[in-house]
């Protein structure tokens, strides 16, 4: 009996201090997280989430519904296709919404199982698919031979990639330019933000834990997502951004947006992130003008793997941009306007040259 209360004993003191242990954590976090929200936001009153355009609805090829929005004048001299990243959805396009449909017609889109588009089953959730997408909403909402450039945000950019290998007859001709920004055409690490001695853990942990990602589980996964604001907020401002001052509401703004994404989505396409290899279809970008454009400190998609990206696209020019992380387009909103602005300009005068007589 006595070594009965020794043994209780032990397990409630490490019972105790590991409590102890996780309300000192908890503390520590909502002290950070108070200091961050303390500080000046310029963002603070800015229209997050709210900027809508003139909503269509667009068949997939399998039937899914893919919810669009245009901007813009429909008499713009070129139309610019927007495809958001993973676990996101059209609207972190808004920097780019605001600033640029006064010049341009502006084609946002919400990518399958993402935003308010429709979702497939699993055997329809892969990048390939998403290029097929794309392709649908280009026909739908550009018709004839009008001139698209195309931007592709991280996921996106896949998209991109994945529309000129399925596709390889649009670019040069219907597609005048294309900017690719914090993507890469394969090698993805989804683990790469993790220390090295955990990645080949959770490489071999996450794709088995992912498939079972329904039911009670996916349910199970939804509810810490809801309770846990405080290092989603964290962990969000960490991943997504190289800017420790990053505005703290365009960070609960981001993290707002992945939340809603539902479990099931996240897990489908993540296991078709780490399949992405899409290098054969570069030499069809590079038809067209191009730039590819990344942070040097992007946690998602390594550095190297966008110089490869820039380096096998001909012709491409490779911005990178300084203490800067994977969602650039929130987080240097105003330079990524001005290179695609200047990618348009340059698109413009190359395509009108190829269609004058000579």
């Amino acid at each position: 009996m006595g070594r009965w209360r020794r043994l209780t004993s032990v397990v409630g003191l490490v019972a105790g201090a590991a409590a102890a242990g996780t309300g000192v954590a908890v503390a520590a976090q909502k002290i950070a997280v108070g200091r961050i929200r303390l500080r000046p936001d310029p963002a603070a009153g800015e229209p997050l989430g709210q900027l809508r355009g003139r909503p269509l609805t667009v068949l997939a090829d399998d039937g899914v519904p893919l919810h669009v929005e245009i901007c813009g004048p429909d008499d713009a001299p070129v139309t610019i296709v927007f495809s958001h990243g993973y676990t996101l959805t059209q609207d972190v396009w808004h920097y780019q919404r605001q600033a640029l449909e006064r010049t341009a017609r502006l084609v946002f889109w919400d990518q399958r199982g993402h935003g308010r588009s429709g979702r497939s089953g699993y055997d329809h959730v892969s990048i390939d698919q998403l290029g097929s997408d794309l392709a649908a909403v280009l026909a739908a909402t550009v018709p004839g031979d009008a001139p698209v450039v195309l931007v592709g945000h991280s996921m996106g950019g896949m998209t991109v990639m994945a529309l000129a290998d399925r596709y390889p007859g649009l670019f040069g001709t219907k597609v005048i330019g294309a900017v690719l920004i914090s993507t890469a055409a394969g090698g993805v690490d989804p683990m790469l933000w993790l220390p090295q001695p955990l990645r080949s853990i959770a490489r071999g942990a996450a794709p088995p834990m992912l498939r079972g990602a329904r039911g009670r589980r996916a349910a199970l996964l939804e509810w810490s997502r809801e309770a846990a604001s405080d290092i989603a907020f964290l962990s969000t401002r960490f991943l997504a951004f190289g800017d420790p001052y990053v505005s703290p509401t365009v960070v609960d703004f981001l993290e707002r947006i992945i939340r809603s994404t539902p479990v099931e989505v996240v897990s489908a396409f993540y296991l078709a992130l780490a399949d992405h290899d899409k290098r054969g279809a570069l030499e069809v970008i590079g038809r067209v003008p191009s730039v590819v454009l990344t942070g040097d400190r992007d946690r998602l998609v390594a550095l190297r793997l966008s110089e490869e990206l820039a380096e096998a696209i001909p012709g491409a020019e490779f911005i990178q941009v300084p203490r800067a992380g994977h969602v650039l387009i929130l987080e240097r909103p105003e330079l990524v306007n001005d290179v695609i602005i200047a990618l348009v300009a340059t698109a413009l005068t190359r395509a009108g040259a190829r269609r004058r007589p000579a």
